[in-house]
């Protein structure tokens, strides 16, 4: 039986099928932007076909599917999601307009507000009032919920965010508003605040809640076509959706909880980032994965990501617990342009899949990254997908030489410009996740994946003084193949702002105790083994932000349970902030539950037994500061154990990765690139 994973990208949809003994089978179609379940079902005809199968017979032989995708996050970017109107406590319908009263440039007197999601007029106010404490102020006004019903259905709007004041102590009246919804408007697309964050602080809580309305419909639209054509096909397995916060869900918890679906794919590759680092005995990682449109990053402490639940999509925040992924507009197909005072500019705008860069043929003009290695020699255009694709290195070059004319320098130049200015782009994004957060990068190995990130890596590295970079053989499609080491995982949170020992321990396993049930009744019938991980949201009590504490080995059961819970907060917020305060009360806010539904685990890729001498399949010239000969070795086929000097190019059917003079490639027994960099 097989097991198979798929990431739908910018540019490119990845697959992995894995068998029974680890062995992986990749496959990229190009996406289909306009339907991304055909680019996914060409994917799989692919797949079928390497492995010698038709489509109906692979998908016979799989037993699950898990996916990652970008339609709630492209429906979030692009503002393509549902007409969405808003119910709220009266008088507080501004609260997504106001935000926390900060801009995110804010010495910039002249920039314009971010446009909400829902705009003003289908924002209505409906007559109730919780109180923080749970008790009712104010009933809910019948007459005012229907008038604010009807006005939302008569503007058309097809999904309601439902945000009253403190629901998160009782969710009475917006449980009410549910039911209304339903009779007035069968078939809206509903969310209750209460059940996408019930925890404190309104914008977080409102502004998640109407990002799920948002892109919910677009989700469980493409979602239920996806199924259809794979019951057609011939599946009839289950179907996992990656979440932001690293775990997997099923689909009708997915289309539920859409807002938690916006880092799906990215979320993927650091599933098999952590799977990687076990493989290689390196816990402390930063994951670098370079796409078509984008590059993410984020840092492994001791194998594990960091979790946050302050992500910005774009304008939107979105509070869900998330893995801390920092992404950058830089990517094979990121557009170089000069701006009016002679300064070259690389990404964020990107070509796409269409119509993709000039070496593509497909239309485009305009200068990539991926056009400016061609002109480098860097990337072979005969040998673009293994040869099932050529690409124009004419029309690279011709697009390359424009950007060099309006510099002044001859193409090669130009071309050697564009991958300087990416490759410091994407340095940079580095210190963001790291140095700007007290790690320093020189004591983290790199991992590299993604289709364009091989022909960067050791630059970047380079800029950053970090010695050592790991290659994956599956580096292409190393988020697709992730996936498949995920486990079920739902995220349960709830608030309780109190002082600490006031709160006690007791009160603090009675929450726990309530949000596990919560959680296992939401995992349903699952036979595996069940994880349960606990941890707490904690601040200084003069504090206007708090901080997550695990708190895995600590017994509540014991005499001095929460003076070691309160040693931990100051712990952790030394790490973090290089002080800790001691002496002053100690707030807890929110306790938080992750229950883990553990899955078997990914077969590990069979090792390949050590070989002889390697030698090149061909040789080129290519750019690397001067024109050089350069060998060409086939990545598919190294021999473990070999050591290969720079300057060198490896080649696969999905990757190429550039190793410079001075650099040494390992072959790990997996027949990854383990790259020292002196």
């Amino acid at each position: 039986m097989f097991r198979i994973g798929v990431d739908v990208g910018g540019t490119f949809t990845d697959l992995v099928a894995v068998d029974e003994v680890g062995a992986v089978t990749i496959a990229k179609s190009a996406s289909t932007p306009q339907d991304p379940s055909i680019g996914v079902m060409d994917g799989l005809g692919l797949l079928a076909s390497t492995l010698g199968r038709d489509l109906g017979a692979l998908l016979a032989e799989t037993d699950r599917i898990v996916h990652g995708t970008t339609v709630a996050t492209n429906a979030l970017l692009e503002r393509k999601g549902a007409k969405t109107g808003m119910l709220t406590t009266e008088g507080h319908r501004d609260v997504i307009e106001m935000r926390e009263g900060l801009k995110d440039d804010r010495y910039n007197l002249r920039m314009p507000p971010p446009v909400p999601l829902v705009p003003r007029a289908r924002r209505l106010g409906v007559r109730e009032r919780m109180r923080f404490d749970g008790t009712v102020e104010t009933r809910l006004d019948r007459t005012s919920l229907e008038r604010a019903v009807r006005m939302l259905a008569k503007g058309g709007v097809e999904s309601v965010a439902v945000c009253y004041l403190h629901s998160y102590r009782d969710a009475r009246h917006e449980q009410a508003t549910r039911q209304a919804l339903e009779r007035l408007m069968p078939g809206a697309y509903v969310t209750l605040s209460s059940e996408i964050l019930p925890q404190i602080k309104e914008y977080e809580r409102f502004g998640t809640t109407v990002v799920n309305a948002y892109v919910g419909p677009a989700l469980s639209r493409y979602l239920e076509k996806l199924g259809q054509r794979l019951r057609s096909g011939g599946y009839h397995g289950e179907v996992l959706i990656m979440q932001s916060h690293g775990g997997v869900a099923p689909i009708v918890e997915s289309v539920r909880l859409a807002a938690g679906a916006v880092l799906s794919g990215p979320a993927g590759g650091i599933a098999g980032s952590r799977y990687c680092a076990r493989l290689i005995g390196e816990g402390n990682l930063i994951t670098f994965d370079m796409g078509g449109t984008s590059t993410d990053i984020a840092l492994l402490h001791g194998v594990e990501p960091q979790l946050t639940g302050d992500k910005a999509i774009g304008v939107s925040k979105v509070a869900l617990p998330a893995i801390d992924i920092h992404t950058l507009g830089a990517g094979g197909g990121s557009i170089a342009h000069v701006d009016a005072g002679g300064i070259l500019h690389v990404g964020p705008e990107s070509a796409g899949a269409d119509p993709g860069p000039a070496a593509y043929a497909k239309g485009g003009t305009q200068a990539t990254v991926t056009d400016a290695n061609i002109a480098l020699g860097l990337l072979d255009p005969k040998n673009f997908l293994g040869g099932r694709t050529r690409l124009d290195a004419a029309a690279a070059l011709r697009a390359v030489e424009r950007v060099g004319l309006a510099l002044g320098v001859d193409p090669v130049t130009a071309a050697e410009g564009i991958h300087r200015v990416v490759d410091t782009n994407m340095a940079e994004g580095i210190r963001l996740v790291s140095v700007r957060r007290g790690a320093d990068p020189r004591r983290f190995a790199l991992l590299a994946f993604g289709g364009a990130a091989g022909l960067h890596i050791t630059g970047v590295a380079r800029m950053l003084e970090i010695t050592r970079v790991v290659v994956p053989r599956v580096a292409a499609v190393l988020s697709a193949w992730g996936m498949l080491a995920t486990d079920l995982r739902h995220e349960m949170v709830r608030t309780h702002v109190g002082e600490a020992h006031r709160v006690g321990a007791a009160e603090l396993r009675r929450l726990f105790g309530q949000l596990e049930a919560d959680g296992r009744k939401r995992l349903g019938v699952f036979g595996g083994p069940i994880a349960i991980r606990r941890s707490v949201d904690m601040r200084y009590g003069e504090q206007i932000f708090e901080i997550q504490v695990p708190l895995d080995g600590v017994d509540l059961s014991a005499p001095d349970a929460m003076e070691r819970v309160v040693e931990r907060f100051h712990r952790r917020h030394e790490e973090l902030y290089t002080y800790s305060a001691p002496d002053q009360d100690v707030v807890l806010v929110n306790a938080r539950v992750a229950v883990v539904g553990v899955l078997p685990t990914l077969p590990a890729e069979p090792t390949r037994e050590v070989g002889g001498a390697v030698r090149p399949a061909r040789r080129r010239r290519a750019w690397l500061g001067a024109w050089v000969d350069v060998p060409v070795y086939d990545l598919d086929h190294l021999a473990p154990g070999a050591e290969l000097k720079g300057p060198a190019i490896f080649e696969s059917a999905t990757t190429t990765v550039v190793v410079r003079d001075g650099e040494r490639a390992g072959v790990t027994p997996h027949g990854w690139l383990d790259v020292r960099i002196g």
